[in-house]
């Protein structure tokens, strides 16, 4: 096989975007934008408001995924942040602590996490049984793998249309990249 041929299979996403995605915007988009993100990351964190950006710019063009790709050997607090905004999304409250996550990477800790986790108005005793028991690790788990399937070495990694976005995630790369997929 080609090195080209295996640069082709390897910048495809593995897992295609499914009901069990975290998504925003329409169904129909002609774009599907998927992030693979480490809620520590410091560049995750310099990405975050340039996808806020992106969506904003391109309401009706991106099908927008967030994926968990908890880098735990550099970052101790990335698994139980992914871990605490899936018990938030079991309560319909995913975007809001996927914000208020970004926005606080500094309070990542689990006494500050907590206090987030309250600031959000989620029962935070509730919660912390949950990242207590790691009840939403299996969940974390099965983006990760995805992510290693899909060849996914870093965060952020970004995904157009199923297949991985090289370039820069600066606002210009990223609207290049989706205008170009849109067609």
């Amino acid at each position: 096989m080609s090195n080209e041929s295996l640069h082709a299979i390897e910048g495809r996403l593995a897992v295609p975007v499914n009901d069990n995605d975290h998504l925003r915007g329409p169904a129909d988009a002609p774009v599907s934008l998927v992030e693979y993100g480490d809620y520590q990351c410091p560049y995750c964190g310099m990405a975050y408001p340039i996808v806020e950006d992106l969506l904003r710019q391109r309401p009706d063009t991106v099908r927008y995924a967030y994926r968990h790709f908890p880098l735990t050997n550099v970052h101790p607090y990335a698994e139980p942040a992914a871990e605490a905004a899936e018990a938030a999304g079991a309560r319909a409250m995913f975007w809001p602590a996927h914000h208020w996550l970004f926005q606080h990477q500094d309070r990542l800790d689990p006494l500050y996490l907590l206090a987030g986790i309250e600031e959000l108005g989620l029962d935070a005793e509730a919660i912390a049984d949950d990242l207590e028991t790691q009840r939403y690790s299996d969940r974390v788990r099965v983006d990760l793998l995805g992510g290693m399937r899909s060849a996914v070495n870093g965060t952020p990694t970004f995904f157009v249309n199923g297949l991985r976005h090289d370039g820069g995630y600066g606002l210009a790369d990223l609207l290049a990249a989706v205008d170009s997929a849109a067609g």
